[in-house]
């Protein structure tokens, strides 16, 4: 392990300790249990709740976060399951193209303020920087055909926590 690692390590447990006394409400982000009880701080399981009143709504999206022993000097990687539909969401890996974890990234950004992001990100995406290019189009030229399959996709997540 780096010098960094034990760096990374507490971060993600005081951020851990920090999100149970102040975690937005309909939002989840835990780090992976092993078969055998272990917790792995530098993999965490999320949900992020569709936003009230947009065609997310009532979804509740997974994202995997994926640190490593960098953090938080290097991002994390944030992903959607494959074929997650977004335009800043590569269709093939999931990953998500957002300014504070790509260009932006400073080792303040915590874990909740990238879920927010992301959240924010589901409903105004960002057409200038497209990972899929097909739901990229349709958001562009067919706002109603968009709208239709965001709604789908909110009924394949639904909240279940």
């Amino acid at each position: 392990m780096s010098g960094y690692g034990g760096v990374a390590r507490g971060r993600l447990a005081a951020e851990r300790k920090s999100r149970r006394q102040n975690r937005p409400y309909g939002f989840v982000a835990k780090p992976e249990t092993g078969p055998d009880g272990s917790v792995n701080l530098m993999r965490w399981k999320c949900f992020i709740p569709g936003k009230a009143g947009t065609d997310w709504e009532g979804g509740h999206y997974p994202l995997t976060l994926v640190f490593s022993e960098d953090y938080p000097n290097i991002p994390p990687s944030c992903k959607f399951p494959c074929g997650f539909l977004h335009p800043n969401v590569s269709d093939y890996s999931g990953r998500v193209c957002l300014s504070i974890i790509d260009n932006d990234w400073t080792p303040a950004i915590t874990v909740k303020q990238i879920l927010v992001g992301i959240q924010n990100l589901l409903d105004d995406p960002n057409p200038n920087s497209p990972k899929n290019g097909g739901f990229s189009n349709i958001f562009v030229k067919d706002r109603d055909e968009y709208k239709r399959k965001v709604r789908l996709q909110a009924k394949q997540y639904p909240l279940s926590v």
